[in-house]
């Protein structure tokens, strides 16, 4: 089998893989790149995620590119929308010509002595294998699994009669109108499904084991409309767009330096839009500070307003067992139902599950140590994008998309062919890379690196900080080991 060579190979045509080939292509115009697409389609999770209600829980004024801004009314966006912006952005920019699908990386190894990696790739339903060989990998696949969500091992779930449905594959004949829905979960995936369920016909009830941070906003920014009508096009965007950041940063840091006002502010809102009268105390009060997990967006208060209007219930308790006909509770109560939606979580898989070797050694990555939030000690001509867990999800992978190629054309000037992060200092203490509590972080913490406690190994959440460092910081750092052809 002779490998086909390309310069730089991106993993995954989602929305960050889609931001690395605009960046790569026109900042790197000497480098060939393509992207490999397991899936046959561009959109990756915006793709995936067809539930009822599925939307974006970032403002779409930072979700949207930097060098394609979202022009659109509503900034809390719906799935469909945000997957055609995608593909439209990347027809408009070529990049779906440079699109492989079909094509799912299974192992890529690096050789030191060649000063490439050999990605082996298995094509099409047959499974037809293939190798390619890069000088750099830009992996861009994700962090989760999308062969499956996490579903806990609940007893007698084999007696239940009904339909039971996991939301990331959300079935294309589900018929729910008229009937009633058991939604098991409090995060992201509920709060959206449930008002969407219900008003589209079905009584729904959002069983969870304990309260999740719920903020109403609307779906539609006053504020970047106003900009829009006032300013031209390209000074409104900018300005709409450091508006977000700047205000979606301020109440982050507002919630950690003052957990304890920042939790009954959020309390006090669900209870004015729930009434005086709801048990907010049980359903809307979590154990937790904000911030130590994703807090949920009710658009334009959908949730709330579902549950006043009697079409959707919450129920705090956890689960005994299925029955025939429902759940029985750990409190006795019985919940019927003619569908379960288990949105209880996904599972995190990192590089889209690809074995990786370096010069003939497998890497585990829980032995590595973060760098930049991008790269990986001691492997060599590799990044990743992973975003942000406190703001949008693209602005750290532009970031780190205009870093790459900052990077790429650094070693092509000096004629390296290799650049590697190595830990120096033996004594760097390290902490886990993701400092969150939520159950998909808990579950994964033994498989994902770890970070260091000081820069250039500390990752702050923190866009303006990285702004500064991955724009304007030192490539040749101290910490990155570059080697020209031997």
């Amino acid at each position: 089998m002779n490998p086909e060579h390309i310069d730089i190979l991106i993993v995954g045509a989602g929305l960050s893989g889609i931001a690395a080939a605009y960046y790569l292509q026109t900042r790197c115009p000497t480098q060939r790149f393509a992207i490999l697409e397991a899936r046959d389609t561009i959109g990756g999770t915006w793709d995936l995620f067809r539930y009822p209600g599925v939307r974006s829980d970032s403002e779409m004024y930072t979700l949207g590119y930097s060098f394609r801004p979202w022009r659109e009314k509503k900034a809390i966006a719906d799935g469909p929308s945000i997957l055609r912006y995608i593909r439209e952005t990347a027809c408009a920019f070529g990049i779906d010509r440079h699109i492989r699908f079909q094509h799912r990386v299974r192992r890529a190894s690096w050789s030191s002595d060649e000063g490439r990696w050999t990605v082996e790739v298995e094509r099409g339903p047959e499974g037809t294998p293939l190798r390619f060989t890069c000088a750099f990998l830009f992996m861009c696949s994700g962090y989760y699994d999308y062969a499956s969500g996490y579903t806990p091992d609940w007893p007698g779930v084999e007696r239940f009669g009904g339909r039971i449905v996991h939301p990331q594959h959300w079935p294309e004949d589900m018929e729910y109108r008229g009937k009633c829905v058991v939604v098991i979960g409090s995060g992201a995936t509920a709060i959206t499904l449930v008002p969407a369920l219900a008003e589209r016909g079905a009584q729904v009830t959002m069983l969870q084991r304990s309260p999740t941070y719920v903020l109403a906003r609307p779906s539609e920014d006053g504020v970047a409309l106003a900009l829009q009508r006032l300013f031209p096009p390209a000074l409104a965007t900018r300005a709409t767009r450091w508006k977000a950041v700047l205000v979606n940063m301020l109440f982050y840091y507002l919630a950690r330096w003052f957990p304890r006002a920042t939790k009954q502010a959020i309390i006090r809102m669900a209870q004015q839009h729930l009434g005086p009268g709801y048990d907010v105390a049980t359903h809307f009060t979590p154990r937790y500070n904000p911030w130590d997990q994703r807090l949920c967006l009710a658009a334009d208060a959908d949730l709330f307003r579902a549950i006043r209007s009697g079409r959707a219930t919450v129920v705090t308790d956890e689960i005994a067992t299925f029955t025939e006909r429902g759940l029985r509770l750990c409190s006795g109560r019985e919940l019927e139902a003619d569908v379960i939606v288990t949105a209880t979580g996904l599972v995190i898989k990192l590089m889209g599950g690809a074995e990786l070797v370096v010069d003939g050694r497998p890497v585990d990555l829980a032995s590595t140590l973060s760098y930049k939030g991008m790269m990986y000690s001691d492997i060599p001509n590799l990044a990743s994008a992973f975003g942000y867990t406190n703001a949008s999800w693209t602005l750290k992978c532009e970031l780190t998309a205009a870093y790459v190629c900052r990077l790429l054309n650094y070693m092509e000037r000096h004629g390296y062919r290799q650049c590697t992060p190595r830990r120096r200092d033996p004594n760097l203490g390290t902490v886990p890379a993701l400092d969150f509590t939520s159950g998909y972080v808990l579950r994964a913490l033994d498989r994902l690196p770890r970070q260091g406690v000081k820069k250039p190994w500390k990752l702050y959440q923190n866009y303006l900080l990285d702004l500064l460092s991955l724009r304007f910081g030192p490539i040749n750092d101290g910490v990155l080991e570059f080697r020209g052809p031997e």
